[in-house]
């Protein structure tokens, strides 16, 4: 007999709706009545909204279920509690198309985990406003777009941005250090689908160099910020945050190490969380079911 045993099917449901009595064990008894065994699950009330949250991980025996089947029978529930939900297979890959400028870390960092298989996801593109970075798009393999921006052409290549979204498929849309402010047209387009990452100085130390200009303060920590983009620029939902503690030692080329260090890591959190159904967008905040 094969010592090799079928994997079983595993699927993540996420779910928000208005706070009411027993629906931990409505969403419960729901995924077990339809074969499922509750592997991992996470529930949030927010007393304050009104508001119930919930992920559950679920693993089942291999073609006992489909995806579709689980969200068909999921509906009644959802549609009992005016609840929104999501539910996939726990294992796909979410389809990535990063942005960048001229800055690398981020899109390392994020091309590498990926690669390695650490970050469940797949980055179909890469499109850049300059072409610096196409050699490290290359050595993985990704398609690179370059697609320049200027005053007189910002309404075409935003266009052009959004066919090359439509074009790979694309589920999300990561900002890793893209220099660019997107229009209020655009960021509509992409809502609840794109996050982006900045220092965590804001609104202090705006412009350029803020790594100088926090230590000609005298700084004690820098850090970062992952957000989802809306149209109030750097204001949107925020999923993850990071600070590193630094002191007068520290020069200008340490904070700047240091900060990208914390915007690397907030940033392949801040995907990681969203990618594998953890975040659930609440007003202007997220609540993160990790």
């Amino acid at each position: 007999m094969s010592a090799h045993q079928p994997t079983p099917d595993e699927h993540v449901l996420t779910a928000h709706c208005p706070e009411a009595y027993g629906l931990v064990s409505a969403v419960a008894s729901n995924l077990t009545g339809q074969g499922c065994d509750i592997f991992d699950v996470k529930h949030f009330s927010d007393r304050h909204d009104n508001e119930f949250f919930i992920r559950c991980h679920t693993i089942s025996a291999p073609g006992t279920v489909t995806t579709e089947s689980l969200v068909e029978g999921f509906r009644p529930v959802a549609e009992k509690h005016g609840m929104r939900f999501r539910l996939v297979e726990a294992r796909r890959k979410t389809r990535v198309l990063v942005m960048v400028s001229k800055i690398s870390h981020c899109l390392a960092d994020l091309l590498h985990r990926a690669h390695v298989g650490s970050l469940p996801v797949e980055i179909v593109a890469v499109v850049s406003n300059h072409t610096d970075l196409r050699p490290l798009v290359d050595f993985y393999g990704v398609p690179f777009h370059h697609v320049p921006v200027t005053p007189d052409t910002k309404a075409q290549a935003e266009a052009e941005l959004l066919r090359l979204v439509d074009a790979h498929d694309t589920e999300l849309v990561v900002l890793a250090r893209y220099m660019q402010i997107l229009s209020d047209e655009l960021t509509r387009s992409l809502a609840g689908r794109c996050i982006n990452i900045h220092h965590s100085f804001l609104p202090s130390f705006k412009g350029a160099k803020p790594y100088h200009q926090a230590y000609e303060r005298g700084v004690k920590m820098v850090g970062a910020t992952a957000h989802y983009v809306t149209p109030d620029l750097d204001e949107g939902p925020i999923i993850a945050q990071d600070v590193i503690p630094v002191d007068h030692a520290h020069t200008p080329a340490d904070l700047v190490s240091a900060g990208s260090d914390a915007e690397a890591q907030t940033l392949s959190r801040a995907v990681r969380w969203h990618a594998e159904g953890r975040v659930v967008i609440s007003g202007n905040r997220t609540i993160v079911l990790a």
